[in-house]
Parts: structure tokens; sequence; C-alpha cells
């Protein structure tokens, strides 16, 4: 019981420390629920801005460190031609090229699900997390249907945070390349409005 103690005293101390010293990314934007009440105050106000944003999706499932890994699937989904009922969650690097040693700018951390019976289409939920350059700790949210064999899916962005707040706009996407192994890296042309 001792041992016990002394292990959650422990933890109740280092976990704090721990989680300070893990960095934060800042957005150019004040924080905190009183600066979200000031900001949605001066609203009224504000004009819209447009953004658009162009950048490149790494999506890998081989090799040592996949970024996106299956967590789940239906019995049918190993006799299914579209993988119907696969589910998948990703953290996959955004870059500003499709060189793999292109820079870094954000992550795609999401779930994606093939969601048809009749041809490979994912239901798609991720966030897009910038992590460098001017919109660092700001976030935009899509939701919506990947056809991932046409040459152009367009896909909702339906909210966002930080200097991207109350975004809404489009995100269209070009399978750059795919390989035989599945590993893919997708185009990225993003317009939202947000205030």
């Amino acid at each position: 019981m001792v041992k016990l103690n002394s292990i959650l005293l422990l933890c109740s101390i280092a976990i704090p420390i721990l989680l300070l010293s893990i960095p934060v990314a800042h957005c150019n934007i004040a924080q905190g629920p009183k600066a979200v009440e000031n900001w949605f105050e001066k609203l009224p106000h504000a004009k819209p801005k447009i953004t658009k944003l162009h950048f490149y999706f790494h999506d890998i499932v081989s090799g040592k460190n996949p970024t996106a890994v299956p967590i789940g699937k239906a019995n049918s989904t190993s006799h299914s031609p579209t993988s119907f009922g696969l589910l998948a969650i990703l953290d996959d690097r955004l870059t500003t090229g499709p060189e793999i040693n292109s820079t870094t700018i954000g992550r795609a951390q999401g779930i994606v699900g093939a969601s048809s019976l009749e041809e490979f289409s994912l239901l798609m939920s991720l966030n897009f997390v910038f992590t460098n350059g001017k919109y660092n700790g700001s976030t935009l949210s899509l939701l919506g249907r990947n056809t991932v064999l046409n040459e152009y899916r367009e896909m909702p962005i339906v909210g966002g945070s930080g200097v991207f707040r109350l975004a809404r706009g489009i995100a269209t996407a070009k399978t750059y390349i795919l390989s035989n192994n599945g590993d893919a890296i997708v185009e990225y042309n993003v317009v939202v409005m947000h205030y």
C-alpha cells in the first residue's frame, strides 16, 4: 500500500511537470474564454477574409512508421471490393511540396472510414493542424466524402480555430502519387472564408 501511494504521489508530481514541458503551438490571436467572448462581440463589425492554402498530405500506410493505421473493421470488410467498414486513424504530415523532405507546415489528424458498398469512397473527419508558419496554432476541420479514385475530390471545410475561427470553405484534393504499397501523396487546395 505504501509503495502504491508513493507511485501515485510521484505521478501526481511528474504529470503536471511533463505537461508544462510539452511545446504548445501559438497562433496570432488571443486565446482563452474571455478572449473568445471578446472576439465574438466584435464579430458583427468584422469583414470576412478569404484565405487560400496549398499543401501536400503524406499518407504512409506501410513500413515501420505508418502515419495511417487501421483501428477497426466489420466482419464483412475482408470480402468487400471497396473495403466497406474499414476504419483508420491518421496523423499525416502536411508539407509545402510533394517531396518527402519538404517543409512540414502541419498535420492532418483524424479518422477515415470506407463508407461505400459500390465504390472506394471514404468518409473523412480530419483536422488540419498547422504547426509552422503564419497559421501556427490554428486548425481547419474537414468533414466530407472523398471518392479517392476520382481525379479531383471536393470536401467541405466546416470550421476552424485560431485565425480560422468560424471558417467555412472547400478543400479540393488530387492524388499526386499512389505507390504500390498504398502510400500516397495528395495535393490539397483549400479556400476558406473566416473572420
